[in-house]
């Protein structure tokens, strides 16, 4: 394989791990954020800093859920861009 299509294939896969790894925590804050603004909306209290505390909550529980699952995946993928960099300076 050529070298620049080794590196394009390296970079397409470095943007999907970064979308698997962040997308769980985005998903959980926007879900929160989005069921606090409603019960903003509903009630007419429009404090800012209520949401701050439960989708901290939200986030630490994701990553007490899935952050071993997250960090292997990062992990597996620096040892496939390492062993890549290896094979194209042979």
């Amino acid at each position: 394989m050529d070298e620049s299509a080794v590196l394009l294939s390296m970079a397409d896969r470095m943007l999907w791990i970064a979308a698997l790894v962040a997308a769980p925590i985005l998903l959980a804050s926007l879900a929160i954020g989005l069921v606090i603004g409603l019960i903003q909306a509903a009630t007419s209290v429009n404090e800012q800093t209520l949401t701050f505390v439960p989708k901290l909550a939200a986030v630490a529980f994701v990553l007490v859920i899935l952050g071993a699952s997250m960090i292997a995946l990062v992990g597996d993928f620096t040892q496939d861009i390492f062993a890549e960099i290896a094979a194209i300076g042979d």
